[in-house]
Protein backbone atom coordinates (compact mmCIF):
# COMPACT_ATOMS: atom_id res chain seq x y z
CA UNK A 1 0.00 0.00 0.00
CA UNK A 2 2.88 2.37 0.75
CA UNK A 3 4.25 1.77 -2.72
CA UNK A 4 0.86 2.53 -4.21
CA UNK A 5 0.52 5.77 -2.29
CA UNK A 6 4.04 6.83 -3.32
CA UNK A 7 3.28 6.46 -6.99
CA UNK A 8 -0.17 8.05 -7.04
CA UNK A 9 -3.62 7.96 -5.47
CA UNK A 10 -4.45 4.93 -3.33
CA UNK A 11 -7.73 3.03 -3.60
CA UNK A 12 -8.92 4.43 -0.28
CA UNK A 13 -8.13 7.94 -1.50
CA UNK A 14 -10.13 7.35 -4.70
CA UNK A 15 -13.07 6.03 -2.66
CA UNK A 16 -13.05 9.18 -0.53
CA UNK A 17 -13.03 11.37 -3.65
CA UNK A 18 -16.10 9.49 -4.94
CA UNK A 19 -17.82 9.89 -1.55
CA UNK A 20 -17.07 13.63 -1.67
CA UNK A 21 -18.58 13.83 -5.16
CA UNK A 22 -21.81 12.20 -3.96
CA UNK A 23 -21.98 14.65 -1.03
CA UNK A 24 -21.63 17.56 -3.47
CA UNK A 25 -24.51 16.11 -5.49
CA UNK A 26 -26.66 16.20 -2.36
CA UNK A 27 -25.60 19.69 -1.28
CA UNK A 28 -25.84 21.30 -4.71
CA UNK A 29 -29.22 19.66 -5.20
CA UNK A 30 -30.40 21.78 -2.27
CA UNK A 31 -28.31 24.94 -2.61
CA UNK A 32 -28.43 25.53 -6.38
CA UNK A 33 -32.21 26.03 -6.54
CA UNK A 34 -32.84 27.29 -3.00
CA UNK A 35 -33.31 30.91 -4.11
CA UNK A 36 -36.10 29.74 -6.45
CA UNK A 37 -37.76 27.83 -3.61
CA UNK A 38 -37.63 30.87 -1.32
CA UNK A 39 -39.09 33.25 -3.92
CA UNK A 40 -41.69 30.97 -5.54
CA UNK A 41 -42.83 28.79 -2.61
CA UNK A 42 -41.94 30.70 0.57
CA UNK A 43 -42.76 34.01 -1.21
CA UNK A 44 -39.67 35.98 -0.18
CA UNK A 45 -38.54 39.04 -2.11
CA UNK A 46 -35.54 38.69 -4.45
CA UNK A 47 -33.15 40.57 -2.15
CA UNK A 48 -34.35 38.74 0.98
CA UNK A 49 -33.98 35.37 -0.71
CA UNK A 50 -30.49 36.26 -1.97
CA UNK A 51 -29.41 37.43 1.49
CA UNK A 52 -30.86 34.31 3.12
CA UNK A 53 -29.05 31.98 0.72
CA UNK A 54 -25.78 33.94 1.01
CA UNK A 55 -25.96 33.94 4.81
CA UNK A 56 -26.77 30.22 4.91
CA UNK A 57 -23.87 29.46 2.55
CA UNK A 58 -21.66 31.70 4.64
CA UNK A 59 -22.46 30.00 7.94
CA UNK A 60 -22.09 26.61 6.26
CA UNK A 61 -18.60 27.50 5.06
CA UNK A 62 -17.45 29.22 8.27
CA UNK A 63 -18.39 26.44 10.69
CA UNK A 64 -15.55 24.18 9.45
CA UNK A 65 -13.04 26.54 11.06
CA UNK A 66 -14.52 25.76 14.49
CA UNK A 67 -15.03 22.04 13.98
CA UNK A 68 -11.57 21.66 12.42
CA UNK A 69 -9.89 22.97 15.57
CA UNK A 70 -11.91 20.47 17.62
CA UNK A 71 -11.15 17.64 15.17
CA UNK A 72 -7.40 18.32 15.20
CA UNK A 73 -7.18 19.07 18.94
CA UNK A 74 -9.60 16.74 20.72
CA UNK A 75 -11.26 14.33 18.29
CA UNK A 76 -10.03 12.45 15.26
CA UNK A 77 -11.05 12.96 11.64
CA UNK A 78 -12.76 9.60 11.16
CA UNK A 79 -15.02 10.05 14.21
CA UNK A 80 -15.79 13.64 13.19
CA UNK A 81 -16.84 12.47 9.72
CA UNK A 82 -19.22 9.86 11.14
CA UNK A 83 -20.81 12.13 13.77
CA UNK A 84 -21.26 15.10 11.44
CA UNK A 85 -22.66 12.95 8.63
CA UNK A 86 -25.45 11.87 10.99
CA UNK A 87 -26.41 15.51 11.63
CA UNK A 88 -26.17 16.17 7.89
CA UNK A 89 -28.66 13.39 7.06
CA UNK A 90 -31.06 14.46 9.85
CA UNK A 91 -31.04 17.99 8.41
CA UNK A 92 -31.82 16.69 4.92
CA UNK A 93 -34.65 14.56 6.32
CA UNK A 94 -36.03 17.61 8.13
CA UNK A 95 -35.91 19.71 4.95
CA UNK A 96 -37.73 17.00 2.99
CA UNK A 97 -40.40 16.76 5.67
CA UNK A 98 -40.81 20.55 5.69
CA UNK A 99 -41.36 20.58 1.92
CA UNK A 100 -44.01 17.85 2.18
CA UNK A 101 -45.80 19.62 5.07
CA UNK A 102 -45.15 23.16 3.82
CA UNK A 103 -48.77 24.31 4.09
CA UNK A 104 -48.83 23.53 7.83
CA UNK A 105 -45.34 24.81 8.72
CA UNK A 106 -44.38 28.36 9.78
CA UNK A 107 -41.85 29.93 7.39
CA UNK A 108 -39.28 30.55 10.11
CA UNK A 109 -39.05 26.82 10.90
CA UNK A 110 -37.59 26.18 7.43
CA UNK A 111 -34.21 27.47 8.55
CA UNK A 112 -33.83 24.90 11.37
CA UNK A 113 -33.17 21.93 9.05
CA UNK A 114 -31.12 24.17 6.73
CA UNK A 115 -28.77 25.19 9.53
CA UNK A 116 -28.67 21.63 10.85
CA UNK A 117 -27.26 20.76 7.43
CA UNK A 118 -24.74 23.57 7.95
CA UNK A 119 -23.61 22.14 11.29
CA UNK A 120 -23.28 18.67 9.80
CA UNK A 121 -21.36 19.85 6.78
CA UNK A 122 -19.16 22.02 9.02
CA UNK A 123 -17.54 18.91 10.46
CA UNK A 124 -17.94 16.65 7.45
CA UNK A 125 -16.26 18.45 4.56
CA UNK A 126 -12.91 19.62 6.03
CA UNK A 127 -12.42 16.35 7.91
CA UNK A 128 -13.23 14.28 4.81
CA UNK A 129 -10.82 16.23 2.61
CA UNK A 130 -8.01 16.16 5.17
CA UNK A 131 -8.69 12.45 5.80
CA UNK A 132 -8.46 11.84 2.05
CA UNK A 133 -5.16 13.69 1.89
CA UNK A 134 -3.89 11.54 4.79
CA UNK A 135 -4.05 8.56 2.45
CA UNK A 136 -1.32 10.26 0.36
CA UNK A 137 1.35 10.21 3.05
CA UNK A 138 4.72 9.52 1.44
CA UNK A 139 7.89 8.15 2.95
CA UNK A 140 10.10 10.63 4.78
CA UNK A 141 12.85 10.11 2.19
CA UNK A 142 10.57 11.24 -0.66
CA UNK A 143 11.68 14.49 -2.27
CA UNK A 144 9.76 17.73 -1.69
CA UNK A 145 9.14 17.93 -5.43
CA UNK A 146 7.54 14.49 -5.47
CA UNK A 147 5.39 15.26 -2.44
CA UNK A 148 4.25 18.54 -4.00
CA UNK A 149 3.35 16.79 -7.26
CA UNK A 150 1.27 14.12 -5.52
CA UNK A 151 -0.53 16.72 -3.39
CA UNK A 152 -1.35 18.81 -6.46
CA UNK A 153 -2.65 15.69 -8.18
CA UNK A 154 -4.88 14.91 -5.22
CA UNK A 155 -6.38 18.39 -5.00
CA UNK A 156 -7.06 18.52 -8.73
CA UNK A 157 -8.78 15.13 -8.77
CA UNK A 158 -10.62 16.05 -5.58
CA UNK A 159 -12.00 19.15 -7.28
CA UNK A 160 -12.78 17.12 -10.39
CA UNK A 161 -14.77 14.70 -8.23
CA UNK A 162 -16.81 17.32 -6.40
CA UNK A 163 -17.44 19.17 -9.67
CA UNK A 164 -18.82 15.98 -11.22
CA UNK A 165 -21.19 15.63 -8.26
CA UNK A 166 -22.06 19.32 -8.48
CA UNK A 167 -22.84 18.96 -12.19
CA UNK A 168 -25.46 16.29 -11.51
CA UNK A 169 -26.76 18.19 -8.49
CA UNK A 170 -27.09 21.41 -10.50
CA UNK A 171 -28.84 19.77 -13.46
CA UNK A 172 -30.85 16.70 -12.48
CA UNK A 173 -32.20 17.80 -9.10
CA UNK A 174 -33.47 21.28 -10.14
CA UNK A 175 -35.31 19.66 -13.05
CA UNK A 176 -36.98 17.20 -10.65
CA UNK A 177 -37.85 20.02 -8.25
CA UNK A 178 -39.43 22.20 -10.94
CA UNK A 179 -41.18 19.34 -12.74
CA UNK A 180 -42.19 16.80 -10.07
CA UNK A 181 -42.29 18.75 -6.82
CA UNK A 182 -40.02 19.92 -4.05
CA UNK A 183 -40.67 16.99 -1.74
CA UNK A 184 -39.16 14.51 -4.20
CA UNK A 185 -36.53 17.09 -5.17
CA UNK A 186 -35.27 17.24 -1.57
CA UNK A 187 -35.69 13.51 -0.88
CA UNK A 188 -33.26 12.52 -3.65
CA UNK A 189 -30.27 14.42 -2.15
CA UNK A 190 -31.11 12.93 1.25
CA UNK A 191 -31.03 9.38 -0.12
CA UNK A 192 -27.74 9.93 -1.96
CA UNK A 193 -26.12 11.45 1.12
CA UNK A 194 -27.07 8.36 3.14
CA UNK A 195 -25.61 6.19 0.37
CA UNK A 196 -22.32 8.12 0.46
CA UNK A 197 -21.96 7.53 4.21
CA UNK A 198 -22.51 3.78 3.75
CA UNK A 199 -19.89 3.81 0.97
CA UNK A 200 -17.42 5.58 3.24
CA UNK A 201 -17.98 2.98 5.96
CA UNK A 202 -17.24 0.20 3.50
CA UNK A 203 -13.59 1.24 3.29
CA UNK A 204 -12.97 1.53 7.03
CA UNK A 205 -10.49 -1.37 7.19
CA UNK A 206 -8.30 0.14 4.45
CA UNK A 207 -7.95 3.71 5.69
CA UNK A 208 -4.69 5.21 6.94
CA UNK A 209 -5.34 6.88 10.28
CA UNK A 210 -2.44 8.97 11.45
CA UNK A 211 -3.20 12.22 13.21
CA UNK A 212 -1.25 14.10 15.84
CA UNK A 213 -2.87 16.25 18.52
CA UNK A 214 -2.33 19.94 18.94
CA UNK A 215 -2.93 20.00 22.66
CA UNK A 216 -5.22 22.35 24.53
CA UNK A 217 -3.00 24.81 26.36
CA UNK A 218 -5.48 27.67 26.62
CA UNK A 219 -3.09 29.91 28.51
CA UNK A 220 -0.51 29.70 25.72
CA UNK A 221 -3.16 30.45 23.11
CA UNK A 222 -4.31 33.61 24.87
CA UNK A 223 -0.70 34.67 25.39
CA UNK A 224 -0.11 34.22 21.65
CA UNK A 225 -3.08 36.45 20.83
CA UNK A 226 -2.05 39.14 23.31
CA UNK A 227 1.57 39.04 22.16
CA UNK A 228 0.59 39.31 18.51
CA UNK A 229 -1.66 42.34 19.11
CA UNK A 230 0.99 43.99 21.29
CA UNK A 231 3.72 43.53 18.66
CA UNK A 232 1.57 44.94 15.84
CA UNK A 233 0.52 48.00 17.88
CA UNK A 234 4.13 48.68 18.92
CA UNK A 235 5.29 48.51 15.30
CA UNK A 236 2.55 50.87 14.13
CA UNK A 237 3.35 53.39 16.87
CA UNK A 238 7.09 53.22 16.18
CA UNK A 239 6.41 53.66 12.41
CA UNK A 240 9.48 51.65 11.53
CA UNK A 241 7.85 49.93 8.58
CA UNK A 242 7.93 46.56 10.28
CA UNK A 243 5.16 44.15 11.03
CA UNK A 244 5.54 41.25 13.45
CA UNK A 245 3.78 37.99 12.84
CA UNK A 246 3.96 35.00 15.17
CA UNK A 247 6.79 32.61 14.45
CA UNK A 248 5.99 29.20 13.07
CA UNK A 249 7.78 27.50 15.98
CA UNK A 250 5.76 27.25 19.17
CA UNK A 251 8.93 27.17 21.33
CA UNK A 252 10.19 30.49 20.02
CA UNK A 253 9.07 33.53 21.99
CA UNK A 254 10.19 36.10 19.45
CA UNK A 255 8.14 37.02 16.41
CA UNK A 256 9.36 37.12 12.84
CA UNK A 257 9.95 40.68 11.74
CA UNK A 258 8.76 41.44 8.27
CA UNK A 259 10.77 44.04 6.46
CA UNK A 260 8.36 45.39 3.87
CA UNK A 261 11.02 45.78 1.20
CA UNK A 262 12.22 43.73 -1.76
CA UNK A 263 15.48 42.23 -0.45
CA UNK A 264 16.20 38.48 -0.56
CA UNK A 265 17.39 36.55 2.47
CA UNK A 266 20.92 35.68 1.38
CA UNK A 267 21.14 32.50 3.39
CA UNK A 268 17.51 31.43 3.02
CA UNK A 269 17.16 28.44 0.67
CA UNK A 270 13.41 28.99 0.62
CA UNK A 271 13.55 32.47 -0.88
CA UNK A 272 11.09 32.76 -3.75
CA UNK A 273 12.52 34.21 -6.96
CA UNK A 274 14.92 36.50 -5.20
CA UNK A 275 12.34 38.37 -3.17
CA UNK A 276 12.23 38.66 0.57
CA UNK A 277 10.28 35.95 2.27
CA UNK A 278 9.39 37.06 5.80
CA UNK A 279 7.35 33.92 6.44
CA UNK A 280 10.43 31.77 6.84
CA UNK A 281 10.08 28.01 6.99
CA UNK A 282 11.72 26.87 10.21
CA UNK A 283 12.95 23.43 11.16
CA UNK A 284 10.26 21.03 12.31
CA UNK A 285 9.26 21.33 15.93
CA UNK A 286 6.09 20.96 17.99
CA UNK A 287 3.18 22.48 16.03
CA UNK A 288 2.51 26.22 16.38
CA UNK A 289 -0.66 27.54 17.98
CA UNK A 290 -3.77 28.03 15.88
CA UNK A 291 -3.65 31.82 16.30
CA UNK A 292 -0.13 31.93 14.84
CA UNK A 293 -1.20 29.94 11.79
CA UNK A 294 -4.23 32.15 11.15
CA UNK A 295 -2.27 35.38 11.71
CA UNK A 296 0.42 34.35 9.23
CA UNK A 297 -2.11 33.48 6.49
CA UNK A 298 -4.52 36.33 7.25
CA UNK A 299 -3.32 38.77 4.51
CA UNK A 300 -3.92 36.28 1.69
CA UNK A 301 -7.14 35.03 3.31
CA UNK A 302 -8.55 38.56 3.42
CA UNK A 303 -7.75 39.34 -0.21
CA UNK A 304 -9.65 36.24 -1.35
CA UNK A 305 -12.97 37.34 0.16
CA UNK A 306 -14.15 39.29 -2.90
CA UNK A 307 -13.53 36.27 -5.09
CA UNK A 308 -15.77 34.35 -2.67
CA UNK A 309 -18.48 37.01 -3.08
CA UNK A 310 -18.36 36.53 -6.86
CA UNK A 311 -18.34 32.75 -6.33
CA UNK A 312 -21.85 33.05 -4.80
CA UNK A 313 -23.44 34.84 -7.76
CA UNK A 314 -24.40 31.75 -9.84
CA UNK A 315 -26.55 30.38 -6.98
CA UNK A 316 -28.22 33.74 -6.28
CA UNK A 317 -28.48 36.59 -8.77
CA UNK A 318 -27.35 34.63 -11.85
CA UNK A 319 -30.22 32.19 -11.19
CA UNK A 320 -32.69 35.04 -10.60
CA UNK A 321 -31.37 36.73 -13.74
CA UNK A 322 -32.16 33.56 -15.69
CA UNK A 323 -35.71 33.52 -14.31
CA UNK A 324 -36.27 36.94 -15.92
CA UNK A 325 -35.17 35.70 -19.34
CA UNK A 326 -36.67 33.39 -21.94
CA UNK A 327 -35.70 29.91 -20.72
CA UNK A 328 -37.72 27.75 -23.06
CA UNK A 329 -36.48 25.43 -25.81
CA UNK A 330 -39.15 25.08 -28.44
CA UNK A 331 -42.73 25.32 -27.20
CA UNK A 332 -42.74 22.77 -24.42
CA UNK A 333 -39.37 22.20 -22.70
CA UNK A 334 -38.58 24.69 -19.93
CA UNK A 335 -34.98 24.99 -18.70
CA UNK A 336 -34.82 25.48 -14.91
CA UNK A 337 -32.62 28.58 -14.48
CA UNK A 338 -30.62 26.81 -11.76
CA UNK A 339 -29.69 24.13 -14.29
CA UNK A 340 -27.44 26.64 -16.04
CA UNK A 341 -25.05 26.29 -13.10
CA UNK A 342 -24.18 22.93 -14.63
CA UNK A 343 -22.42 24.86 -17.42
CA UNK A 344 -19.97 26.10 -14.80
CA UNK A 345 -19.16 22.59 -13.61
CA UNK A 346 -19.01 21.19 -17.18
CA UNK A 347 -16.41 23.87 -17.95
CA UNK A 348 -14.39 22.79 -14.91
CA UNK A 349 -14.62 19.08 -15.76
CA UNK A 350 -13.54 19.66 -19.37
CA UNK A 351 -10.74 22.07 -18.51
CA UNK A 352 -9.22 20.16 -15.59
CA UNK A 353 -7.54 17.44 -17.74
CA UNK A 354 -6.40 20.09 -20.25
CA UNK A 355 -4.79 22.03 -17.42
CA UNK A 356 -2.38 19.16 -16.70
CA UNK A 357 -1.87 17.91 -20.26
CA UNK A 358 -1.72 21.15 -22.23
CA UNK A 359 -1.47 24.29 -20.12
CA UNK A 360 1.14 23.16 -17.58
CA UNK A 361 3.65 21.91 -20.24
CA UNK A 362 3.25 25.23 -22.05
CA UNK A 363 3.81 27.21 -18.86
CA UNK A 364 6.89 25.09 -18.05
CA UNK A 365 8.47 26.25 -21.28
CA UNK A 366 7.71 29.87 -20.46
CA UNK A 367 8.60 29.91 -16.75
CA UNK A 368 11.24 27.11 -16.58
CA UNK A 369 9.42 25.91 -13.46
CA UNK A 370 8.49 22.23 -12.97
CA UNK A 371 4.97 23.17 -11.78
CA UNK A 372 4.49 25.73 -14.57
CA UNK A 373 3.22 28.43 -12.25
CA UNK A 374 3.20 28.74 -8.48
CA UNK A 375 0.07 28.17 -6.41
CA UNK A 376 -0.33 31.89 -5.72
CA UNK A 377 0.11 32.74 -9.40
CA UNK A 378 -2.59 30.21 -10.20
CA UNK A 379 -4.93 31.81 -7.66
CA UNK A 380 -4.22 35.30 -8.99
CA UNK A 381 -4.94 34.31 -12.59
CA UNK A 382 -8.31 32.89 -11.54
CA UNK A 383 -9.14 36.10 -9.63
CA UNK A 384 -8.43 38.13 -12.76
CA UNK A 385 -10.71 35.92 -14.87
CA UNK A 386 -13.52 36.28 -12.31
CA UNK A 387 -13.29 40.07 -12.60
CA UNK A 388 -13.63 39.82 -16.38
CA UNK A 389 -16.64 37.52 -15.91
CA UNK A 390 -18.41 40.13 -13.77
CA UNK A 391 -17.75 42.85 -16.34
CA UNK A 392 -19.29 40.62 -19.03
CA UNK A 393 -22.24 39.81 -16.73
CA UNK A 394 -22.82 43.53 -16.22
CA UNK A 395 -22.92 44.13 -19.98
CA UNK A 396 -25.36 41.25 -20.59
CA UNK A 397 -27.68 42.39 -17.79
CA UNK A 398 -27.64 45.94 -19.15
CA UNK A 399 -28.68 44.54 -22.54
CA UNK A 400 -31.44 42.50 -20.89
CA UNK A 401 -32.88 45.60 -19.20
CA UNK A 402 -32.77 47.50 -22.49
CA UNK A 403 -34.62 44.73 -24.32
CA UNK A 404 -37.20 44.20 -21.55
CA UNK A 405 -38.22 47.85 -21.78
CA UNK A 406 -39.08 47.16 -25.43
CA UNK A 407 -41.16 44.15 -24.43
CA UNK A 408 -38.62 41.57 -25.60
CA UNK A 409 -36.98 38.83 -23.52
CA UNK A 410 -33.40 37.79 -24.09
CA UNK A 411 -32.63 34.08 -24.32
CA UNK A 412 -31.18 32.54 -21.18
CA UNK A 413 -28.25 31.33 -23.29
CA UNK A 414 -26.88 34.88 -23.21
CA UNK A 415 -25.71 34.00 -19.70
CA UNK A 416 -23.38 31.27 -20.96
CA UNK A 417 -20.24 33.48 -21.28
CA UNK A 418 -20.29 34.55 -17.63
CA UNK A 419 -20.88 30.98 -16.43
CA UNK A 420 -18.10 29.59 -18.63
CA UNK A 421 -15.59 32.25 -17.60
CA UNK A 422 -16.37 31.71 -13.92
CA UNK A 423 -15.85 27.98 -14.49
CA UNK A 424 -12.41 28.66 -15.95
CA UNK A 425 -11.54 30.97 -13.04
CA UNK A 426 -12.60 28.26 -10.57
CA UNK A 427 -10.13 25.76 -12.09
CA UNK A 428 -7.32 28.15 -11.28
CA UNK A 429 -8.40 29.78 -8.02
CA UNK A 430 -10.44 27.23 -6.07
CA UNK A 431 -7.94 24.37 -6.55
CA UNK A 432 -5.12 26.80 -5.80
CA UNK A 433 -6.74 27.99 -2.57
CA UNK A 434 -7.20 24.42 -1.36
CA UNK A 435 -3.58 23.53 -2.04
CA UNK A 436 -2.25 26.79 -0.56
CA UNK A 437 -4.00 26.49 2.80
CA UNK A 438 -3.32 22.75 3.06
CA UNK A 439 0.42 23.04 2.42
CA UNK A 440 1.00 26.20 4.47
CA UNK A 441 0.09 24.62 7.81
CA UNK A 442 1.84 22.05 9.99
CA UNK A 443 1.10 18.40 9.13
CA UNK A 444 -0.85 17.95 12.40
CA UNK A 445 -3.14 20.85 11.46
CA UNK A 446 -4.28 19.79 7.98
CA UNK A 447 -7.97 19.93 8.92
CA UNK A 448 -7.51 23.53 10.04
CA UNK A 449 -5.84 24.30 6.70
CA UNK A 450 -8.85 22.90 4.82
CA UNK A 451 -11.18 24.81 7.16
CA UNK A 452 -9.38 28.06 6.34
CA UNK A 453 -10.19 27.37 2.70
CA UNK A 454 -13.87 26.84 3.53
CA UNK A 455 -13.94 29.93 5.76
CA UNK A 456 -12.90 32.12 2.82
CA UNK A 457 -16.17 31.26 1.09
CA UNK A 458 -18.11 31.40 4.36
CA UNK A 459 -17.05 34.91 5.30
CA UNK A 460 -17.28 35.88 1.61
CA UNK A 461 -20.93 34.79 1.55
CA UNK A 462 -21.73 36.79 4.68
CA UNK A 463 -19.85 39.76 3.20
CA UNK A 464 -21.97 39.40 0.04
CA UNK A 465 -25.18 39.47 2.10
CA UNK A 466 -23.90 42.55 3.94
CA UNK A 467 -23.10 44.33 0.67
CA UNK A 468 -26.61 43.57 -0.63
CA UNK A 469 -28.17 45.06 2.53
CA UNK A 470 -26.05 48.22 2.37
CA UNK A 471 -26.55 48.74 -1.35
CA UNK A 472 -30.28 48.06 -1.01
CA UNK A 473 -30.59 50.89 1.52
CA UNK A 474 -28.36 53.34 -0.35
CA UNK A 475 -29.78 52.78 -3.85
CA UNK A 476 -33.41 52.76 -2.62
CA UNK A 477 -32.92 56.23 -1.15
CA UNK A 478 -31.59 57.58 -4.43
CA UNK A 479 -34.36 55.93 -6.48
CA UNK A 480 -37.55 57.95 -6.89
CA UNK A 481 -39.61 54.74 -6.88
CA UNK A 482 -37.82 53.45 -3.75
CA UNK A 483 -36.93 50.24 -5.61
CA UNK A 484 -33.11 50.30 -5.72
CA UNK A 485 -30.80 47.95 -7.60
CA UNK A 486 -32.53 44.80 -6.32
CA UNK A 487 -36.12 45.58 -7.27
CA UNK A 488 -38.49 42.66 -7.88
CA UNK A 489 -39.62 44.52 -11.01
CA UNK A 490 -37.31 43.24 -13.81
CA UNK A 491 -37.58 46.61 -15.58
CA UNK A 492 -36.36 48.52 -12.51
CA UNK A 493 -33.67 46.17 -11.13
CA UNK A 494 -30.09 47.21 -11.86
CA UNK A 495 -28.03 44.09 -11.34
CA UNK A 496 -25.69 45.40 -14.03
CA UNK A 497 -24.51 48.13 -11.65
CA UNK A 498 -24.16 45.61 -8.84
CA UNK A 499 -22.00 43.33 -11.00
CA UNK A 500 -19.81 46.29 -11.99
CA UNK A 501 -19.50 47.28 -8.33
CA UNK A 502 -18.26 43.77 -7.48
CA UNK A 503 -15.77 43.93 -10.35
CA UNK A 504 -14.31 47.18 -8.96
CA UNK A 505 -13.97 45.82 -5.41
CA UNK A 506 -12.46 42.60 -6.75
CA UNK A 507 -9.91 44.55 -8.78
CA UNK A 508 -8.73 46.29 -5.62
CA UNK A 509 -8.46 42.91 -3.85
CA UNK A 510 -6.53 41.49 -6.81
CA UNK A 511 -3.87 44.22 -6.72
CA UNK A 512 -3.51 43.85 -2.94
CA UNK A 513 -3.24 40.06 -3.39
CA UNK A 514 -0.36 40.41 -5.86
CA UNK A 515 1.43 42.67 -3.38
CA UNK A 516 1.08 40.32 -0.40
CA UNK A 517 1.93 37.25 -2.49
CA UNK A 518 5.56 38.33 -2.69
CA UNK A 519 6.00 37.50 0.99
CA UNK A 520 5.05 33.83 0.72
CA UNK A 521 7.22 31.07 -0.68
CA UNK A 522 4.54 28.40 -1.36
CA UNK A 523 6.60 25.76 0.37
CA UNK A 524 4.86 22.82 1.88
CA UNK A 525 4.84 22.39 5.63
CA UNK A 526 6.10 18.92 6.35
Amino acid sequence: MDKQRSSGLSKSCILIIVVAGVERFAYKGIASNLVTYLTDVVKMSTSSAAKSVSTWNGVTSMLPLITAILADSYWDRYSTIMASSLLYIIGLLGLTSWALLEARMPCSSLFFPLYLISVGQGGYNPSLQAFGADQLELDDNSSDEKKSKIKSQFFQWWYFGICTGSLLGNSVVPYVQDSFGWGLGFAIPCAFMAFSVVSFLSGTNFYVRKQGKLGNDKKRTFESIAGFVKDVMASLIARKGKIKLPSLDQDEESAIKLELQEKPHKNDPNSFKGESNPFVKLEESPPPSVIKIIARLFPIWTMLLMFAVIFQQPATFFTKQGMLMNHMIGKSFVIPPAMLQSVLTITIILLMPLYDKLLIPLLRLLTHDEKGISVLQRIGLGMLLSIIAMIIASGIESNRIHESKKGRDLSIFWLLPQYILLGVSDVFTVVGIQEFFYTEVHKTMRTIGIALYFSVFGVGSVLGAFLISVLEIITARKDDNNQGWFSDDPREARLDKYYLFLAILSSISFFMFTYFSRYYNNSSRK
